[in-house]
């Protein structure tokens, strides 16, 4: 757990120190050596020194003192903010830990009356966990004197392998284990799901040529009205009736 101290700036306004567990990184105070290499803030060198005038040369800039490679001889310590370096240090292992693959083992059981169906419905759950890019431990369990007969597992296995050759590698083969029989199966490289490509920004045009400028339309001629032709009032038909 990271404790917090108090330092002193050149302006007389404290300053915040991170004092750290010295089995991690050793900063400022907690640096043991007799003598240690400095490299200053912009990265030059400023040789070999005593951790005491290193760290009086960190205290005039405002920074601190850090030991970046405590196996070197001498040690190699580096001035700079020891807040911001750590925030960088955790990002980029959480960086790393998003690039790692978690592959884990998928475990199918069988036994060693298994009828057709039901071995088919398994190798189809084995299939799955391989296209999924786990391991697969396949497990014949025997029960009283099926023990006997323990080459019956070892050909449910083996038919188990042959009929997924396409997708799986044989990584342990079957072996004795007590009173069951375990082959552990992994999956071809080239049956392991790629990431989704990622989505392409909002902010692309669409292919050259789609937003080309078009040509401005002719403007329509104006159709000539024809003129109305009044209606002829019928004899008889305003007259009213007697």
């Amino acid at each position: 757990m990271a404790e917090r101290g108090t330092g002193s700036c050149p302006g007389g306004r404290p300053r915040r120190r991170w004092l750290i567990d010295q089995r991690t990184v050793r900063i400022n105070d907690r640096i043991r050596a007799k003598e240690v290499r400095v490299i200053d803030d912009d990265g030059s060198q400023l040789g070999i020194m005593p951790p005491a005038q290193a760290l009086s040369i960190a205290e005039e800039k405002g920074l601190d003192l850090v030991e970046i490679a405590a196996t070197a001889t001498p040690p190699v310590c580096r001035i700079m903010n020891s807040g911001k370096f750590f925030y960088q240090q955790a990002k980029r292992e959480s960086e790393a830990r998003k690039h790692q693959r978690h592959i884990q083992v998928k475990e199918v059981k069988f036994r060693p009356k298994i009828d057709e169906h039901d071995f088919q419905f398994k190798k189809r759950n084995v299939e799955r966990f391989l296209n999924d890019g786990n391991k697969v431990k396949s497990t014949v369990i025997f029960r009283g004197r099926e023990m006997v007969h323990n080459e019956i597992g070892r050909r449910i296995l083996n038919r188990l392998a042959a009929e997924l050759t396409e997708s799986a590698l044989i990584e342990v083969p079957p072996r004795q284990e007590g009173m069951t029989m375990v082959q552990i199966l992994s999956p071809k490289k080239e049956h392991v799901p790629a990431k989704p490509p990622k989505a392409a920004s909002k902010g692309k045009k669409a292919a050259s040529g789609d937003g080309a400028s078009k040509e401005p339309k002719e403007p329509k001629e104006p159709k000539e009205k024809k003129p109305r032709t009044p209606a002829v009032a019928v004899a008889g038909d305003s007259e009213k009736k007697p």
